[in-house]
Parts: structure tokens; sequence; C-alpha cells
């Protein structure tokens, strides 16, 4: 049986209560944060994600993607704990991939993935069942994105597939279509699609897989023609930017060029100059000349950020409304200290530690990536 633990050690009654951070002064949270950091030394690391707000992501020893820090982190001879300023399946991840002496520790339980809670366990083992009713489904090679839970790169483990990030979903799909025919590519439907197009696949070889009909609503004759199932799912903060958004930044900057995330839809990925991941963005920025102007599709906290650290350029959010990761946003100075405080007493909150034989499969899949990589 597959269990994911999201906390195996949550609140004791030995804790101190959130409470007592809730209402402090930005400068009382930020020298609690940075005596315990002292105190503890290289034993702590705290990992914060690229979308973390300034306020918390000041006081991360490793900044990155959500797979760049989990394996970071997993290279830490001297590391015993880490406090992920993430997600839950990013400190998921970090869990699986890090030594068994470490232990994850995620500020705030309630900072989760809308995309990752697109795909859950049951429909995509619903969905595996309903296909083996009309296809061969061991000519289907399972692809979940990291923003997934442990039970779903478990699942792939355990049916020989593989995990991709938004940088490897290339060279992840030529792995999959290597060994079998298809790929059920799940829970970021534009991701797949992206990709998948960008290989040469045409659109009327794939089919978008909704878990709430049968069978997707997918004609199941059909079905024999598609190569890439896709899930219907999005992330809430790229499914934000639309083809209207990037031709109002070219009336305003007829020179400029716009960068967006592949999870953004296919209308937006078509019409932009370039399309990466948050880590070729931040390179992008970072070797572009000066004077240059940009509009950036994808989260606001990074945007903001880039602007503020390269002030000789021009940097724009693409969209005009405020669009954020808002479940990211939940890690804040208050969780910080509170999660920090409680560790250093010896009454650790919100432990994030997969169940073995979860974390066993889920590295499977994870480790077939990073030997493409």
């Amino acid at each position: 049986m597959i269990e994911t633990v999201h906390s195996r050690s949550r609140i004791s009654e030995t804790s101190i209560p959130f409470s007592e951070f809730r209402d402090l002064e930005a400068s009382a949270l930020d020298g609690i944060v940075t005596s315990i950091k002292d105190r503890m030394g290289p034993s702590l690391k705290i990992l914060g994600h690229h979308y973390q707000q300034d306020e918390v992501i000041r006081h991360a020893d490793l900044t990155g993607d959500s797979l760049k820090l989990s394996q970071l982190a997993g290279q830490d001879q001297a590391c015993r704990a880490i406090v992920f300023c993430g997600v839950h399946f990013m400190a998921e991840t970090a869990d699986i991939l890090s030594r068994p002496e470490v232990a994850v520790y995620l500020p705030d339980r309630a900072a989760g993935c809308s995309m990752a809670d697109m795909a859950d366990l049951d429909s995509v083992e619903t969905a595996w069942s309903e296909l083996a009713v009309h296809l061969d489904v061991d000519q289907i090679t399972p692809v979940t994105y990291i923003n997934s839970s442990a039970a779903l790169k478990s699942f792939c483990g355990r049916h020989g597939g593989i995990v991709c990030t938004s940088s490897n979903a290339r060279r992840v799909l030529d792995w999959a279509f290597s060994r079998r025919p298809r790929v059920l590519f799940f829970p970021d439907q534009h991701l797949g699609r992206n990709t998948a197009r960008a290989m040469g696949v045409p659109l009327e070889s794939m089919a978008l897989w909704d878990p709430h009909q049968a069978m997707g609503g997918n004609d199941p004759a059909t079905l024999h023609d598609r190569r890439v199932l896709l899930w219907k799912g999005h992330c809430s903060v790229h499914q934000m930017f639309k083809p209207s958004h990037l031709d109002q930044f070219r009336r305003l900057y007829p020179d400029g060029k716009v960068l967006v995330h592949p999870e953004c839809m296919m209308e937006v990925v078509d019409a932009a100059d370039l399309v990466g991941s948050t880590e070729s963005i931040i390179q992008t920025i970072e070797h572009a000349p000066a004077g240059s102007s940009w509009g950036i599709g994808t989260e606001l906290h990074l945007v903001n950020r880039l602007a503020s650290r390269h002030p000789d350029k021009t940097i724009h959010f693409l969209s005009p409304m405020v669009c954020m990761c808002a479940t990211m946003y939940r890690i804040d100075p208050p969780h910080l200290a509170w999660c920090l405080v409680n560790l250093e007493r010896g009454s650790p909150v919100n432990r994030i530690q997969v169940d073995p034989e979860t974390a066993n499969w889920a590295k499977v899949a994870l480790d077939r990536m990073l030997e493409l990589r």
C-alpha cells in the first residue's frame, strides 16, 4: 500500500504555539532567525525557492528551483536539518533525496501547490485502469512533472516511468519515446503540450485527459492514434498570462523581448521570443545587455527581484494583474521563526517524512531523470 506522509511530527504538546510569533515586528523575527542560524551553524540549511518573498529569501543559505535545492542540500555532509521555504512537494523531494540522518521541515504545512493537487494518486490509478481496458499500458510511459506529490513520483517509479523538470522535459520525453510509443504526462498539460510540439509531435497526436470524465473525456477508439496523453492540470500563476499581454508589452517596448515559462499556455509560448525554466529565465536576464527591455511571464516575486537586481535593464511583469504563487506566500517570517525556534529547542514542528515504500519508488523515478542530466 502506498502512503504519503506529509508530517510524522506535527505539533507536539511541548511546542511553542505559532500565535506567539504571528504579531512580532519584522526586526524581531529577523533577529530570531539570524541568531538561531548562528547557533546551529552548518547543521542547519534553510532553502529558499525563487518564488519566495524577499523577507524570507534573505535568510536562505541556498536558493534555486525545487530540484536544485533538494540536490544541493542532500550533498551537504554537515547538514542535519533542512527547513524548506517552498511548498510541500518540494519538501517531500528533499526528504527523498537527502541522507537518512537529515530531517526536513516545512514552516507552514498549508503551503501546497494547486497544480500538484490537480493530479492525485487515486485519479491517476483510475486513469491507468481505464486505459488498460483499451490500450496496452505496458506501452505507455507515465511522466510526472516534479511539481507533483511523492505518491505520483512513486507511481511512475513502479510503472517504468520518470520525473521531469521544466528544463529537462524534452530529454525526458526523448527517453520515454525511446522505450515506449506513448506517454501519459501529468499534472501540467501546458508543459507537456509545449514540449511535445517542440519535438515535432503534432497536436493531432495528443489528447487531453480530464480526470473528472470517463476515459478522460475521450472516445476510446481515438486513443489508439494518440502518442501523448496530457492531464488536464495547470499552474494557476502561469495560466494567467494571455497573448494580449504580450501585445500590450510590445506596443510599449517595440524593441523589447518577451521571456516566458513553459508552463504558460501554448498561444503565449508561441508568441514569446524566448521560453525557459526558472533557472533559464534568471540566467537569460543576468547575461542580457544593459539597456535591454524584457517582459517576463513567470511568478511576480521572482520578476520583481530580477528588476531590483538588474537596474541597468527594463524588466516588467508581463501581466497587468497581480499574479503570484499564493501557496508559496504562506511561508512568511513568522512561520519561519516559529519553525526554527521549535527545532532548536527540541520540539520540532511540521517534519515532512515520506514513508519508505513511497520514497523508494519515487527515488527510482527521480534517479532515472537524474541520470539524463
